[in-house]
């Protein structure tokens, strides 16, 4: 007989507020000096430019090098190669987003009602990953590691515990899997680019889903 799966949790359990997480060298960006680390950022912030406007096939060495008015043997030290700068403008991006949703200033950040707050961060979301839509996919994880990437569960925990506040009667756990699906870069990317459906459209749904599950 195979071992029972353990059951999720009451919808009664509260969630305490997720912790920040610390992505990507975290333990170099502590060593690095002052002005090598305000060097590392302005590289990030070139490509994810680059990103937003071109995409991510546009993000070379040598074009974030043009980008951030380096030489490009500058990039190539500080992130080794393409797919290395790649990873760590991701886990930039992902940790900017992070420190606005749990201590940025409302409505995204605390302060604001639930409610608000999980209308807030479904917009931002949705306009980051339209952003980074091609780096999105390139990192989205296969089917068996999708919903344990610690980034994801981040998020997935601060959308259940938003909800558990606005709708303390509902299964805030497994409501907050089905609204991290409405966020989903592959359904973004299937909608927008696929469907040419409007971002302005994705983000009127998003805040009539979460009306329509908060005030029931």
């Amino acid at each position: 007989m195979s071992t029972p799966l353990p059951p999720f949790r009451r919808p009664e359990e509260t969630f305490g507020e997720p912790e920040l997480l610390q992505l990507g060298q975290t333990d170099e960006e502590r060593c690095l000096r002052a002005d090598a680390a305000r060097n590392r950022a302005r590289l990030l912030d070139a490509a994810a430019r680059l990103v937003a406007e071109h995409g991510a096939a546009a993000v070379t060495m040598e074009a974030v090098a043009a980008a951030a008015d380096v030489g490009k043997g500058t990039v190539f030290r500080r992130f080794g190669d393409r797919t290395g700068l790649l990873t760590a403008l991701l886990d930039h991006s992902e940790r900017k987003f992070q420190a606005a949703f749990l201590s940025g200033p409302p409505p995204l950040g605390p302060g604001a009602p639930p409610a608000e707050r999980l209308r807030a961060f479904g917009v931002a979301l949705l306009r980051r990953t339209v952003d980074e839509l091609d780096l999105q996919l390139a990192a989205e994880p296969a089917a068996d590691r999708r919903f344990q990437v610690p980034a994801r569960r981040v998020l997935h925990s601060h959308v259940a515990l938003l909800l558990r506040q606005a709708a303390p009667r509902a299964d805030g756990e497994l409501l907050a899997h089905t609204l991290m699906g409405y966020l989903n870069p592959v359904l973004v990317h299937h909608l927008t680019r696929q469907c040419g459906t409007p971002l302005e459209r994705l983000e009127a749904g998003w805040s009539d889903l979460v009306d329509r599950l908060t005030t029931c």
